[in-house]
């Protein structure tokens, strides 16, 4: 028994034999050496060109931010330059408003006034007319009234005018008419 504890203490594989281990870290060393000439430098590569890409579009960025700031800042203005030309519109469209309705008002006020004088015109003729007219009548009454009180004719066109502008006369003074 001690034989076979003594070789299987020899044959034990749970511990490597020196060869294995010296050939293992010749393969790990000639594995890491490859691993650090081939892979690792095109890690690096695309490191390098992954932060290069990240810097250049958070440059590209900070370029499209400083334009739209600028594009924003020209839009406000103009907006603003936009807001001032409509007030200036409004105002100047009351302005005009105002003075169109003033200006109405003057020639409605004109108009009036020649609508007033014409018609005062117009009643000063016909009053004319009429006080013309009723002359003529109370003439014509007049001279037959008077042909019949005094007895005579008063045919003659002289007398009669002058019995009428006579009677005329009194009436409008006020007197009474002689006899």
């Amino acid at each position: 028994m001690r034989e076979s504890i003594q070789a299987a203490e020899e044959l034990n594989p749970l511990i490597p034999h020196v060869s294995e281990i010296i050939l293992g870290a010749a393969v790990f060393l000639v594995l890491l050496l490859a691993i650090r000439k081939f892979v690792v430098p095109n890690f690096e590569r695309a490191f390098a060109e992954r932060t290069k890409a990240i810097e250049g579009g958070i440059s590209a960025a900070e370029t499209k931010q400083a334009e739209a700031d600028a594009r924003l800042a020209e839009l406000e203005k103009q907006l603003g330059d936009a807001r001032h030309e409509a007030a200036r519109i409004r105002e100047e469209a009351r302005e005009q408003g105002a003075r169109i309705i003033a200006e109405m008002r003057e020639q409605a006020q004109a108009e009036a006034t020649r609508i007033v004088d014409h018609g005062k015109a117009q009643i000063e003729a016909e009053r004319q007319q009429a006080v013309t007219s009723l002359r003529a009548e109370v003439g014509t009454l007049a001279t037959s009234l008077a042909g019949r009180i005094v007895g005579e004719s008063l045919e003659d066109e002289a007398r009669q005018r002058r019995v009428v502008d006579r009677f005329l006369t009194d009436l409008e003074a006020g007197t009474p008419g002689r006899n």
